[in-house]
């Protein structure tokens, strides 16, 4: 079998970063589909602002989703020499899922594909031995819940909105809340960096481990970050934002249903701290996910007709389809490298 060498690793730890900077392309969507559906901001000022605050996060919550992501494949029961495949056949599947989501538009999951991936990949090199089974049933747990409460929020804060504004004047309530959503957007934004680029992080730590780097420690089930890796994954995936999605800004900001500035800060409050709420507990969620169904929470508030859920039935079923899809192009792909380099 071909040795993980330090240019090996760091030939992969690139392509992780390219689904970083792929993450923040498909995801950009996420953060500036509301301000630029409600032109608050123009689409080039959106981007920059939504890239800002996504790397300004490096420095907030901690690394509890890097943590929870690098322990999903069982460093202590696949031989460490094939992690490093298992880690590249997990990234050409979540790479591909990406690609192929955001060719039909479609705001899918990279933090899903990254999942799905990872189990494909390691069952294709050891079994299903190789994956911590617990921590993905977390993560497919939240992955029914988080939109849940995604649209819950999002309900909830468009009725208390609207409820504390009833007597005001509505041109009046309308210029305050274009100011309000600069506030929620670079809300929004920040817990997308916060919850997003720690799964780049999460799958660098273990490819460090197989080589020995000593900044990540001598226990598998808790590696330690460094600074660098930090710092890398926040810059990547604020570049990727810089580059934009714009086929699914239009499905997001546009085609789920009409939004005011006063329904753009509601629901990108709502999924800002849904998505806090789960990267301070350590579960990498679906910011895709939370923001969608945040819009749908709100919009429900001017009634379920002004929803277009022909569109959300789409969106669904391609949620439904991330993790299984991108697990067997995942799998594929190891077992393409295992004949490779001879596992």
């Amino acid at each position: 079998m071909i040795e993980a060498t330090w240019e090996l690793i760091a030939a992969i730890i690139g392509i992780a970063l390219v689904f970083d900077f792929t993450n923040g392309f498909h995801d950009s969507a996420n953060s500036i589909s509301t301000v630029v559906s409600t032109k608050v901001l123009s689409p080039r000022n959106a981007v920059v602002f939504a890239a800002f605050f996504n790397f300004v996060a490096a420095f907030g919550f901690g690394v509890a989703v890097a943590n929870t992501i690098s322990t999903i494949v069982e460093l202590n029961v696949v031989s460490l020499a094939v992690v490093p495949y298992i880690v590249l056949g997990a990234l050409i599947g979540a790479i591909a899922w990406n690609i192929i989501t955001w060719f039909f538009g479609l705001p899918t999951s990279s933090s899903h594909a990254l999942i799905g991936g990872l189990v494909g990949a390691g069952i294709s090199a050891a079994g299903l031995a190789a994956i911590r089974w617990n921590t993905v049933g977390t993560v497919a747990l939240f992955m029914v819940l988080s939109p849940i409460i995604g649209l819950i929020c999002g309900f909830l804060f468009m009725a208390a909105i609207l409820w504390l504004t009833r007597k005001a004047n509505k041109q009046s309530a309308e210029s305050h809340f274009k100011r309000l959503q600069l506030c929620s957007a670079a809300a929004y934004s920040f817990s997308h960096g916060t919850n997003d680029a720690q799964k780049t992080i999460g799958i660098i730590l273990p490819l460090l481990f197989v080589v020995g780097y000593a900044g990540v420690g001598t226990n598998p089930n808790h590696l330690l970050v460094p600074a660098w890796v930090i710092i890398a994954s926040y810059t990547t995936i604020a570049f990727g934002t810089l580059a934009g999605g714009w086929r699914i800004v239009r499905t997001m900001g546009y085609k789920i249903t009409k939004l005011r500035p006063v329904q753009g800060f509601a629901a990108e409050t709502a999924g800002a701290v849904t998505i806090l709420g789960a990267s301070v507990a350590g579960i990498p969620v679906s910011t895709t996910h939370v923001i969608c169904s945040s819009i749908m929470g709100v919009g429900t508030t001017m009634g379920t007709s002004t929803v277009k859920w022909g569109v959300a039935r789409s969106i669904v079923i391609a949620w439904v389809l991330t993790i299984p899809i991108s697990a067997i192009i995942g799998f594929a792909a190891f077992a393409v490298i295992r004949v490779i380099i001879g596992y």
